[in-house]
């Protein structure tokens, strides 16, 4: 049975305010991803292929975890994260949004970017809503039609785009998944009956020993 497990890259550079200041992990970051890939050769995890995005932090991640040790790393560009900081600053420009600062805050916002990048109302978007859905739904189809447990290692999100796509969620539930999403959380998908089937969402049993809660990060 085809079985693609989603993880989201490591802790990035949280100082950021722009996609390429973004685009690097932390030391946090390569510590998570570096714990992931223990955690998972010491459950016997076993994977015939493995996809990243060609974004630096999804390369990072890839490296610190280890993931060349399962197969082959194939770089996927439309692996690769929506732009929310280009659509942030448009929604700055446009309609007077603040980007915020803090978690909460970005609880308000992305529900209202996620809005009207959907509705077409951002001029100049660096990429279509459009554009990115189809482009989500051809890669993970064309993963899932391969043979052998898949590992995709991506961005929030893109999982988030999944997540819709898999239980036909609203805006506002697309936004809730996005961030409720961790750093190296683990996603997995089992293809049934043609069909993707959710079974199993943002685990980090590789961060819940005692010494190891600090790591669980969001942003």
């Amino acid at each position: 049975m085809p079985h693609i497990t989603l993880v989201r890259h490591g802790q990035a550079n949280t100082e950021a305010r722009d996609e390429q200041s973004y685009d690097k992990l932390s030391p946090l970051g390569h510590q998570q991803a570096a714990w992931l890939g223990a955690h998972l050769r010491g459950n016997g995890e076993r994977f015939q292929r493995v996809y990243v995005g060609s974004m630096r932090r999804h390369r990072e991640t890839a490296e610190s975890l280890g993931a060349a040790e399962f197969a082959e790393i194939v770089e996927d560009p439309r692996l690769n994260e929506f732009a929310y900081f280009d659509l942030s600053r448009l929604m700055e420009e446009q309609f007077g949004l603040e980007v915020p600062s803090d978690r909460e805050g970005f609880v308000r916002h992305m529900p209202r970017v996620l809005r009207a990048w959907q509705e077409g109302e951002i001029q100049h978007v660096p990429e279509s809503y459009a554009d990115f859905d189809a482009r989500v739904k051809a890669a993970m189809a064309e993963i899932a039609s391969g043979e052998g447990r898949a590992l995709v290692v991506t961005s929030g999100g893109l999982i988030g785009a999944v997540l819709r796509q898999t239980l036909s969620l609203d805006v506002d539930g697309w936004a809730q998944m996005c961030l409720a999403i961790q750093n190296t959380s683990v996603h997995r998908w089992q293809m049934v009956l043609g069909k993707p089937l959710l079974a199993q969402f943002n685990s980090v049993a590789h961060l819940e020993a005692p010494d190891r809660q600090f790591a669980q990060t969001h942003l």
